[in-house]
């Protein structure tokens, strides 16, 4: 069974390297010509079932890369919730005794107003074990946010979560054996 992890095309957002969690951004146009070009060249694999975030960056992104296939929306693979550090970037954060508390505690303190690190694996890992239950042994791809890849990878494959960061619309593929 192969699993095609892919993250969503760039937002504005991510273009300002600000922590969009819960901010229901659109794609860039430019990230959609860009994800349909990889699409033609077969860098999404070629996946029986598609699950997709319900937010619109993910949806869009699913519906660009495999356009004739139904989309099977799990709500708990939406990305992390930022509380106070939503929509905001590293650089107006720069100051802010409670972001460099969280810088201090290596990501694994919760979001002022958020989620922690475990809260949200563990929301995904539900997303992602529904979704393997509908799956049913069929490659799967699922169109999801940089910050559940981390989770499911972290948690499916070992390591460390920030091990599977990776860019705006590129594809991690794994592959379970049976």
């Amino acid at each position: 069974m192969e699993l095609y992890f892919i993250r969503h095309g760039r937002t504005p957002g991510n273009k300002e390297k600000r922590y969009i969690g819960r901010t229901d951004e659109s794609l860039l146009p430019e990230s959609a010509k860009e994800l349909s070009e990889r699409a033609a060249r077969g860098e999404y694999g070629h996946p029986e079932i598609l699950f997709v975030s319900p937010m619109r960056r993910c949806i869009e992104t699913a519906g660009i890369i495999y356009p004739e296939m139904e989309m099977h929306v799990i709500s708990d693979f939406r990305e992390c919730d930022f509380g106070l550090f939503e929509g905001r970037n590293y650089m107006e954060l720069s100051g802010n005794p409670e972001y460099q508390n969280w810088i201090d505690s290596g990501g694994t303190m919760p979001f002022p107003g958020g989620e922690s690190m475990n809260e949200m694996t563990d929301r995904v890992m539900k997303g992602f074990y529904e979704a393997m239950d509908i799956a049913d042994g069929r490659d799967a791809a699922f169109v999801v946010h940089g910050g559940t890849i981390m989770a499911v990878m972290s948690r499916i494959d070992g390591g460390d979560f920030y091990d599977y960061q990776i860019d705006n619309g590129e594809c991690l593929t794994f592959s379970i054996v049976e």
